[in-house]
């Protein structure tokens, strides 16, 4: 098996070891349970938006074809007050371009709802329902997505929100999810991977 992980920092897992990122640990405990699989192939960047990550796909040298592919994108068109329905447009667009590299098999496909960093300690002092709110909005579009195309959908937001009264959830940059909180969201997509990938 491999694995094309897309997205921004929370994909390359932002302020934890690299082996502590939710695709690295996916591809570990698909590797404990007897999988055959290749170190998940990684295209994100900090900061990234998702215009910012089709521009990203096109320019990389990719396999044609992937076992699965897992998409998690949108907080930074949250974060910089970007249009949501430009966000609906191109989510979409990601959405097609991670078909086509799943062999054109939509189940393959898995996105990954936005975390809220408004419960972070780097949203101190923000108007973290408004944060809270958006994050939302942007996360009805990207489910909405993948109902219309066909893919799996993760809803890892609701339980994030734990860390705003649990630390240990959340990197020592304050803003990234810890290597125990990408353990959760490994958990559910390694899950996804072997009840419907077979």
């Amino acid at each position: 098996m491999n694995y094309l992980a897309l997205g921004d920092s929370y994909t390359i897992g932002e302020g934890v070891p690299i082996f502590d990122s939710f695709p690295y640990q996916t591809v570990q405990r698909l590797r404990s349970a007897g999988h055959a699989i290749e170190a998940p192939e990684i295209v994100a960047k900090t900061g990234w938006t998702t215009d910012e990550l089709m521009n990203g796909i096109k320019n990389q040298q990719l396999l044609n074809t992937y076992s699965f592919v897992s998409v998690l994108i949108g907080v930074n068109n949250q974060y910089r007050g970007r249009d949501p329905q430009e966000y609906s447009k191109q989510f979409q667009s990601i959405l097609e371009l991670s078909i086509n590299k799943a062999g054109n098999r939509p189940e393959r496909v898995v996105v990954l709802s936005i975390p809220d960093w408004g419960c972070t300690p780097f949203a101190e002092g923000r108007d973290r329902n408004k944060i809270s709110a958006e994050i939302d909005l942007f996360n009805s579009i990207n489910q909405l997505g993948a109902i219309q195309y066909g893919v799996h959908y993760i809803e890892i937001t609701k339980e994030c929100r734990a860390c705003l009264n649990d630390r240990t959830l959340v990197a020592a940059d304050g803003l990234h999810p810890s290597g125990k909180e990408y353990a959760k969201w490994a958990d559910q997509l390694s899950g996804a991977v072997v009840r419907h990938f077979k």
